[in-house]
């Protein structure tokens, strides 16, 4: 007891004895809270110069003040002040308020607070941030709350990991990652009530190489109806779940009046709505009849009615914040995550066959040559006479099918769509035929079947109707010098027209670079090429070539569609970008309608705010399409990987895609997915890459695999969790799938190139060809 009470004489006597010149408690404080570096014990002893007994001092003194509630540590040992966020930190970005990012800190230890939500302050190039990234930022507290500077974007090494429970053999589990990329398997730490088999969420544990995973929540069954969507909506953080506020909003918005004595009445036109057969939401219909005026002889008049989207979803309300937030609805084989709740998206803003709808109607008039001579739009009230399956429409106009509204509704809108395809042959958009899956499943969540999507007339009608429509909003608004949200597809990168060059070169197809290119340019390409056994891969390297569509308040033009001003107004139920095309359109030519009472936001044109954010609100709906694009062509691959897993065994019809130094890629032929060829399973002999020729040949029997060579191979795996497939020759050894209980653990496989392997590079391959 006595020794006790001498030692803690000895400590207080240590923290208030302080050697001359020591920093007060006010000092360290005004240094943690203004240094623009993690502030630790060696960073506050380096900036007051103390030494030897001085550091030891500090030490009591920093724990002193830890102990009095004045500071707290945070990652990396550095201290912050108490409640608050260290002044250089490692955050995580997890919404989205408006245009603004929200991130907290990676790592919140502070009991009983909650973690703080800091806006995100972007400067220089915007839009390279998105949901899920983390940063290393500089944090200050700015009125109310604290925001953030970025200074770094950090790799995504610590974020959830996705997988399934697997259990090797003594009983120890191992988490199977969703991800096709990550080729290891991570042991796991605390499974919590995870069992094997269970799809999981994990946090990783621990430091590289020694990384383990701790499960934080269980998904349930990986092969359950909607696992598929799921594992998807978790990997790339989709919003999928709308709160009571915004569903309650919904509802209310949803009984709004049409006010159908204000707007265009257009009820008795045979207006038709033509969709997929499994379109869960119609929001563009359309009409057309030969114009009645003299002075047009040949010429139609059409009416492309749009779901009027932006009477329910107004600037400002908690069903626009969400929306913006989405950015787009996520389509999946067997659901759709909306973009607007259900009450809007599916029910009252979807053009329901016989129900008055509300509608934002675009007027064509097009002369005999298929150009456009002048359009008006209006909100009006419609009554759609059918809502026709793209099959059922093509049925009945190739006389395969009887059908009421032939006459009046569908052979008028064909006669139409002739003068379309005038203009649009004329201008010579960029031709790609290249195929579309569709996934097949039954009631029960079940895969009946996996095709190529048929492209019909109907597809392409509606296809041009819908460019039209868009033309014409992008030019009205640029008439009355509106904002418009512009969509742009800008021209391919020399560097990518160099790749396509070299790649053309191994078909011995020159490709001049000094040329202007056009999608015509294209165009010439593909009728040169004709059908000759490579067109698919050269139609899919040209496609590769291109630069990707984005959204913005500037003009560009549309390279792909050959426009030079081109804008999305034809889905609003499914896209933001149209809906605020909507909006400039309601606002330029006064389409305001009287302001609903309660607490609904009175306009339904552009907000001062709307028009202040436009870029940054393009950047984000765009990264939201390209995440939403990879959600749904990742889920497409799980399915086709389901449905491959019983056949097992058989043998396919493939083509190369894709040659590198450990195997070749090969894409089924109907299917459009692809597996892997490791060179393992080519045999014993040894194997050149050659990098330029993209391909791989023996050395001793001389075979050689190359990009484009049509062959058939056995399907070895089928992977449904990741989506992967395996396939190898005919005739080579059997191979244990990689996903059975007793494969190989990761860890005692050996890594790096084949044994088999030797690399050729870009000289050598330029010799060779």
């Amino acid at each position: 007891m006595a020794s006790t009470e001498k030692k803690k004489k000895s400590d207080s006597a240590r923290t208030k004895v302080r050697p001359a010149g020591f920093p007060t408690r006010e000092q360290v404080m005004d240094f943690i809270a203004t240094s623009d570096q993690p502030a630790g014990k060696r960073e506050i002893a380096k900036a007051f110069g103390l030494k030897g007994q001085e550091k030891i001092a500090l030490k009591a003194l920093l724990k002193d003040m830890a102990d009095e509630g004045l500071i707290d540590i945070g990652p990396a040992r550095a201290f912050h002040k108490m409640g608050g966020v260290p002044k250089v930190t490692v955050l995580r970005i997890v919404d989205v308020d408006d245009t603004t990012l929200i991130a907290t800190p990676e790592r919140w230890e502070a009991e009983g607070q909650p973690a703080p939500r800091l806006r995100v302050m972007e400067r220089g190039k915007r839009g390279a941030l998105t949901i899920g990234d983390r940063i290393l930022a500089r944090t200050e507290e700015a009125g109310r709350g604290w925001v953030a500077h970025p200074m770094k974007k950090l790799a995504k090494a610590s974020e959830e990991l996705l997988g399934v429970v697997e259990e090797a053999d003594g009983g120890k589990l191992w988490l199977r990652p969703v991800d096709k990329r990550i080729r290891r398997d991570t042991p796991i730490s605390d499974a919590g009530t995870a069992k094997k088999g269970d799809l999981v969420l994990a946090e990783p544990v621990g430091r590289p190489p020694r990384i383990t995973a701790r499960v934080t929540d269980i998904l349930g069954d990986p092969f359950a109806p909607r696992s598929f969507s799921l594992i998807a909506i978790h990997k790339h953080g989709i919003p999928h779940v709308f709160s009571e506020r915004v569903e309650e909003e919904a509802v209310t918005a949803s009984s709004l009046a049409l006010h159908e004595e204000k707007r265009e009445d257009l009820r008795h036109l045979p207006i038709v709505a033509i969709d997929p057969v499994d379109a869960r939401d119609h929001d563009d219909a359309v009409w057309a009849a030969p114009d009645d005026d003299p002075a047009n002889e040949g010429g139609y008049k059409a009416i492309v009615a749009i779901a009027d989207v932006s009477y329910y979803v107004r600037p400002g309300s908690a069903l626009d914040r969400e929306a913006r937030k989405r950015g787009n609805s996520v389509y999946f084989p067997d659901l759709v995550v909306p973009m607007l709740p259900h009450q809007l998206s599916s029910d009252m803003c979807s053009l329901r066959a016989g129900e008055d709808r509300a509608a934002m109607a675009c007027h064509l008039v097009l002369d005999a040559a298929g150009k456009v001579k002048s359009w008006r739009f209006s909100r009006a009230v419609i009554r759609v006479a059918a809502v026709l399956a793209y099959e059922d429409a093509q049925a009945a106009i190739d006389g395969e099918k009887p059908l009421d509204l032939l006459e009046p509704a569908l052979k008028p809108l064909w006669a139409c769509w002739a003068l379309l395809r005038k203009a649009r042959d004329k201008r010579e958009p960029l031709a790609l035929d290249l195929p579309e899956r569709r996934v097949v499943l039954d009631e029960y969540g079940k895969i009946v079947s996996v095709a190529v999507r048929e492209r019909l007339d109907a597809h392409m009608l509606i296809e041009d109707y819908m460019i039209a429509a868009n033309v014409a909003a992008a030019k009205a608004l640029e008439a009355k010098k509106a904002p418009v949200m512009y969509r742009v597809h800008e021209p391919p990168s020399r560097d990518k027209l160099v790749a396509l060059k070299d790649y053309l070169a191994t078909f011995d197809i020159e490709f001049a670079l000094g040329q202007v290119v056009k999608p015509a340019t294209f165009n010439r390409l593909i009728a040169r090429i004709g059908e000759a056994e490579e067109k698919p891969q050269i139609m899919e390297q040209i496609l590769r070539s291109q630069t990707q569509a984005y959204y913005a308040p500037s003009n560009m033009g549309h390279f792909g569609l050959a426009l030079g001003s081109y804008a999305h107004f034809t889905s609003p139920i499914r896209r933001y970008a149209d809906l605020l095309v909507h909006r400039a359109l309601v606002g330029a030519y006064g389409l305001e309608l009287p302001a609903p009472k309660g607490d609904i936001p009175d306009r339904s044109s552009l907000s001062g705010e709307d028009m202040e954010n436009m870029g940054r609100v393009g950047e984000m709906i765009s990264q939201h399409e390209r995440r939403a694009m990879e959600a749904e062509r990742e889920t497409i691959d799980r399915y086709v990987a389901a449905f491959l897993a019983a056949h097992v065994g058989d043998l396919v019809e493939a083509r190369i895609t894709g040659v590198q130094s450990f195997g070749f890629f090969a894409t089924v032929e109907g299917l459009g997915v692809d597996g892997l060829v490791p060179v393992s399973t080519l045999g014993d002999e040894r194997f050149f890459f050659d990098e330029a020729g993209r391909a791989l040949e023996g050395v001793e029997s001389g075979d050689r695999y190359t990009v484009g060579q049509r062959l058939q191979l056995r399907l070895a795996e089928a992977d449904p969790i990741n989506g992967s497939l395996r396939f190898e020759l005919p005739d080579a050894l059997p191979q244990r799938p990689s996903f059975k209980k007793d494969r190989v653990r990761p860890g005692s496989v050996r890594r790096g190139r084949p044994t088999n392997i030797r690399h050729i590079g870009s000289k050598r391959g330029k010799h060779r060809r």
